[in-house]
């Protein structure tokens, strides 16, 4: 049997990118393949086996991956865009253009550095980049244009155009992954006409009907996601006005077809709310989708929309399917703090829990053994680094960076590596004490569950940020305890910073009782003869007599204490007015 080829990660840095083996790390210490090559960007192919390199504005490498070795430079002058193929044959890049003269998007063939197709294209989006797409084995391509998608011979683009699928309207399409055999289309609402999704086969003879419709009003914009067999399309339509005022971000629906017309409708979903996340599973036969107001719900589907697992509710709006198909993570990134939850789903049972905060991405490990996570400039520009995990949720390599662009690891295919239980016990015997270089730091505790048997641990309630600094201050008047593992290291600090404050105050309050008793007893005095006692803190105050004096109820504030005390006798009322800690004390007899 061939042997399991070895992890790699590239790291992209402000100087440029280098090429780590591992993990696993022996001695907790990264190994460098390839040295830092100064560049602006860096781009895998699909199979991982080339690296794209725009070192300028004009210049373009591409790397072979496995001998680290550049093999061919292309210059492409005012460069704003550049991608590889699937499989690194082809290379493509888009140009900022002078005239419509000048074809600025050109289809470059890697081994000999010819250009094989060139046009002038007007403008580039994010939707519509790549402009010529090709399948995952460059069987098919095609191309987005004015009310039609544009079919090429992906061996021989020399013939040019060979057929078209006319589509009035068409604004989005999606080409189906394995096998290249489908492709679906979005065309959107116009003139009182309903937006549609529509299923078409890809051979030319079988163009003529769509293979399955849907039809969506008050959608201004779809996710479309294709299934490993190119069966089922996922699709996420999105409003940007939700007429029922639950959501400022508009609402969102999960609809369903299947290629052979058995299925196209809406999802059943449990909970009402915005779709967060849907991602299919490696198999192509289950998706998972978080759903609903937070704290959202989770939950794992059959390819008949039968839901088959239930995954609880949480901070989450991130899912990441292992690429063996067997484990799970659930994580809530972005505006949320970060909660991570690892399921097994082949025992359907939780394994894990951790958290990191602040992460920009996150991906499994191409064997499906770790799960890395990476804080990224220009998104946050403090606390750059990457953090390896186990299946489990173990923390299980952490480094910081001053800057870090980009961290991904290099694609390969899942099946070139072990089974998933051969591989989750090799992890099972790996030293899992968070290792680190040195000189890391790192901002993360790792939790440690055993893969035996863990605990269900119940997910905390979901709390806004509004909430937090209301349970925060209700924690320092009266007095609170926050979770160790919910306080982080800011809020630690912080938390210190404001009981030296407190204890500074209470001190200066504690030196200025005196002249609030001075001026206290007195006038009691004029009023009993009994005894009295003064209790005092910053919060309370009693005045306790046997002739029934009366204490009116303390207004407090963080720093700032109004007290009025109101003494009941038949010939005498006192008020009075205490401001503390400026300890400025107003009588009126």
């Amino acid at each position: 049997m061939e042997p399991s080829p070895s992890l790699e990660i590239l790291a992209r840095e402000p100087e440029g990118f280098s090429l780590w083996t591992g993990p696993p790390f022996s001695n907790g210490q990264l190994r460098v393949k390839l040295e830092r090559v100064p560049c602006t960007s860096a781009i895998f192919s699909e199979d991982g086996s080339r690296i794209l390199v725009i070192k300028s504005d004009s210049s373009v490498g591409i790397y072979d991956c496995h001998s680290s070795a550049e093999i061919r430079s292309f210059e492409v002058p005012n460069i704003l865009a550049a991608t590889l193929s699937p499989r690194g044959t082809y290379l493509q890049t888009f140009q900022k253009s002078s005239s419509p003269q000048e074809k600025n998007l050109i289809l470059w063939k890697i081994e000999t550095g010819s250009a094989v197709y060139q046009l002038f294209q007007k403008n580039m989006s994010k939707a519509t980049w790549p402009s010529i797409r090709l399948s995952s084995d460059e069987s098919v391509a095609c191309r987005l244009a004015t009310n039609e998608i544009q079919f090429f011979d992906a061996g021989d683009f020399s013939k040019g155009i060979i057929h078209r699928l006319r589509l009035p309207g068409i604004a989005v399409f999606e080409l189906s992954k394995m096998p290249a055999s489908h492709v679906a289309a979005f065309v959107p609402e116009s003139k009182g006409i309903p937006a549609s999704v529509q299923l078409f086969a890809c051979g030319e003879e079988s163009q003529a009907q769509p293979l399955a419709r849907r039809s969506f009003f008050r959608c201004s914009s779809v996710q479309l996601s294709w299934n490993y067999g190119s069966t089922g399309l996922l699709v996420v339509a999105q409003s940007d006005v939700d007429k029922t005022n639950q959501s400022y971000y508009g609402e969102s629906k999960l609809n369903y077809l299947t290629t052979d017309g058995t299925h196209a409708g809406l999802v059943p979903l449990r909970k009402e709310g915005p779709v967060h996340d849907v991602q299919w599973s490696a198999t192509g036969s289950t998706f998972a989708v978080i759903y609903g107001f937070m704290p959202a719900k989770a939950t794992i589907f059959d390819k008949k929309c039968n839901p088959i697992l239930e995954l609880g509710t949480g901070p989450y709006n991130t899912i990441r399917w292992n690429p063996k198909g067997k484990f799970l993570c659930l994580a809530g990134f972005g505006n949320l703090p970060g909660d991570m939850t690892f399921w097994d789903y082949e025992e359907k049972k939780l394994i894990g829990t951790t958290k990191a905060e602040w992460s920009v991405t996150s991906e499994w490990s191409p064997d499906g053994r770790y799960f890395m996570t990476a804080t990224t400039a220009p998104r946050l520009q403090v606390d750059n680094g990457v953090k390896i995990f186990l299946h489990n949720g173990s923390l299980y390599f952490t480094k910081m960076f001053t800057k870090l662009y980009q961290a991904e690891w290099k694609p390969e295919a899942p099946e070139r590596f072990g089974d998933i239980a051969e591989l989750a016990k090799s992890v099972d015997s790996l030293k899992i004490d968070g290792t680190k270089l040195e000189g890391a730091k790192s901002s993360q505790t790792s939790t440690k569950i055993s893969n035996s048997n863990p605990p269900a641990q119940k997910p905390a309630p979901y709390r806004p940020p509004h909430a937090k600094s209301v349970a925060a201050a209700q924690a320092e008047l009266f007095g609170g305890v926050t979770s160790a593992e919910e306080t982080s290291k800011n809020a630690s600090r912080n938390k210190k910073r404001r009981e030296k404050q407190r204890e500074k105050k209470a001190a200066e309050a504690a030196n200025g009782m005196d002249a609030v008793l001075s001026y206290l007893y007195p006038l009691v005095a004029k009023a009993s003869t009994s005894s009295v006692e003064i209790y005092f803190n910053p919060f309370e105050l009693f005045l306790q007599s046997s002739r029934g004096f009366s204490v009116s109820h303390l207004a407090a504030r963080y720093y700032h204490v109004d007290l009025y005390v109101f003494v009941d006798s038949d010939s005498l009322v006192v008020t009075l007015g205490v401001d503390l800690p400026l300890l400025t004390v107003l009588g009126e007899v």
